[in-house]
């Protein structure tokens, strides 16, 4: 192991987040080139929408199956078969004639993204010393929210610019340039114990596991309920305009790069304390959104504390269940990928729910309640945090 983690170091690490910055960039790019590719395609924007809906629901049912079916394949070369085919499916996405055709090319991309995250989220203990692997977490996870910041604004310019079949195919080149970079620098990394689909229901048994995964459930629906809908809260802003909405928004994902840096510093050694922050400081700041009486500068204010807030939920829940489960790491990995993209889509309907039957604030306050909610079974788990409860589970 030691050898292993000399062989693959802090480039190795870098090149992981390459990894999981293309899967979120390819993943969200449609968001900002819906309308041009509807046009071009001849589909309306809800049909368009397709592209953005199918790769989540593929992520959260690949996470599991992807490692599962890969068995006792190196995990260096599973994650460059991964990001090759991304890069395929993002050049052929670049020709799609037409927008079954491109729906159908998503659907590689879901299992791209289920399978990079599954296998990339638990690396960061493997490539680097026992002492910075929580640094290396953070690392891994700082691909997420770069693309949030830069992948996708530059996506949609690039689109803006040249078209949005030119946007899939500068993502292709992305992808292939991060596939090399993998296939040089990443380490012999042997599956390890654990990553069979056995490895799963034993898993579930762990008190520390089943918290993990509802906790990650709460948060990030919680998250989304609120988030889906905060560009039609900022617009109810005075004076607020296109341009305006765009800085608070890249403030909030700059605030959520941050969050996620900050956490990984202080979660390997408080899970429990950090987690319960997160949780109610996004109960109390989701809502609070609905009632940005101060204008813009108190909407900028309450979006660095969400994105700050929120960039930590990633690294604390993978550290948590990776805590749980030492000795089923890729396997704790493949159920944080699936319950976490399953909670997107959760998110994004119930908050749609509450908006057409309460109304836009309604979406906020549910938000920021299951956010909150996730601090009850915190708060019930004691003072011993993951150790005591994995203890208490018998595994």
């Amino acid at each position: 192991m030691a050898k292993i983690r000399e062989m693959g170091g802090w480039p190795a690490v870098v090149a992981v987040a390459g990894g999981t910055f293309s899967v979120v960039t390819t993943e969200m790019l449609p968001i900002g080139l819906l309308s041009p590719i509807g046009a071009d395609l001849g589909v309306s924007d809800g049909t368009a929408g397709l592209t953005m809906t199918v790769p989540g629901l593929v992520a959260a049912a690949a996470a599991p199956l992807v490692t599962g079916v890969a068995g006792r394949l190196d995990r260096r070369w599973l994650l460059v078969l991964l990001m090759g085919l991304l890069a395929v499916a993002d050049f052929l996405a670049a020709v799609a004639p037409d927008i079954a055709v491109l729906v159908a090319l998503r659907v590689l991309v879901g299992v791209s993204i289920g399978g990079v995250w599954a296998v990339a989220t638990g690396l960061g203990g493997r490539l680097v010393p026992a002492r910075s692997a929580g640094a290396a977490t953070s690392l891994v996870f700082s691909g997420i929210a770069v693309a949030s910041v830069l992948g996708v604004p530059a996506g949609t310019l690039v689109g803006g610019r040249f078209g949005w079949r030119a946007a899939f195919a500068a993502m292709g080149t992305v992808a292939l340039l991060v596939t090399a970079a993998l296939a040089v620098l990443l380490p012999p990394l042997p599956a390890q114990e654990g990553s069979s689909f056995g490895a799963m229901p034993r898993l579930l048994r762990g008190r520390a596991v089943r918290l993990g995964l509802l906790v990650v459930l709460l948060l990030v629906s919680g998250h989304f309920a609120g988030y889906t809908f905060v560009r039609p809260a900022l617009e109810r802003l005075p004076g607020t305009d296109s341009g305006t909405i765009g800085a608070l928004m890249l403030t909030y994902g700059l605030a959520g790069v941050g969050g996620n840096f900050l956490a990984g510093a202080a979660v390997v050694r408080r899970p429990r304390a950090v987690l319960l922050t997160i949780a109610v400081v996004l109960g109390v700041v989701v809502p609070m959104v609905s009632f940005t009486g101060g204008g813009t500068a108190a909407a900028a204010g309450l979006l660095v504390i969400w994105g700050l807030a929120y960039g930590g939920v990633s690294v604390s829940t993978q550290t948590w269940l990776t805590q749980a489960a030492p000795q089923a790491r890729e396997a704790a990995s493949a159920l944080f990928v699936a319950v976490f993209n399953v909670a997107i889509s959760l998110g994004a309907l119930l908050g749609g729910r509450a908006v057409d039957a309460v109304s836009l604030s309604g979406a906020l306050w549910l938000g920021g309640l299951l956010a909150v909610a996730a601090a009850v079974p915190l708060a019930l788990a004691g003072r011993g945090g993951t150790k005591a409860a994995t203890a208490a589970a018998g595994t």
